[in-house]
């Protein structure tokens, strides 16, 4: 039966908490150009009813002051939620960091014992050129 092996990027993304996940779908879903699209969508749409289709009786009339107070919400909600997800990615390229440490760490060694073996059996090589070379 074939082991199934979990690298560390799999054990950190299970370890994550609720929040965590919730900010990388936000920042993934507020850096897409879908939501660049809606968002200026429905900034136009909020302009034409509140400005022509509602004219006479617009809940935000121009100059459109609810809609300031939502964009100024949704900017500060949207610097938080990168700042979670940069905090994230800082702790993503530290474990990396570690793990590419550790992975050098275990080669040197390993190169290490190769060439220990190597020089044990130059050494050898040589004692048996030795006895041949002898009358």
């Amino acid at each position: 039966m074939a082991e199934i092996r979990v690298n560390w990027h799999r054990r950190h993304k299970e370890g994550l908490s609720t929040g965590d996940k919730a900010a990388d779908a936000l920042r993934n879903g507020m850096g897409s150009w879908p939501f660049v699209g809606l968002f200026l969508g429905f900034m136009g749409l909020w302009a034409l009813v509140n400005s022509i289709v509602l004219a006479t009786n617009a809940w935000d009339p121009y100059p459109y002051i609810l809609l300031n107070l939502f964009l100024s919400m949704l900017a500060g909600l949207q610097g938080a939620i990168l700042l979670i997800a940069a905090k994230r990615q800082d702790a993503i390229a530290s474990a990396m960091a570690q793990h590419d440490y550790e992975t050098d760490v275990r080669a040197a060694a390993q190169i290490e014992m190769l060439m220990n073996i190597n020089a044990e059996q130059l050494k050898l090589l040589q004692e048996l050129r030795d006895m041949r070379d002898r009358p």
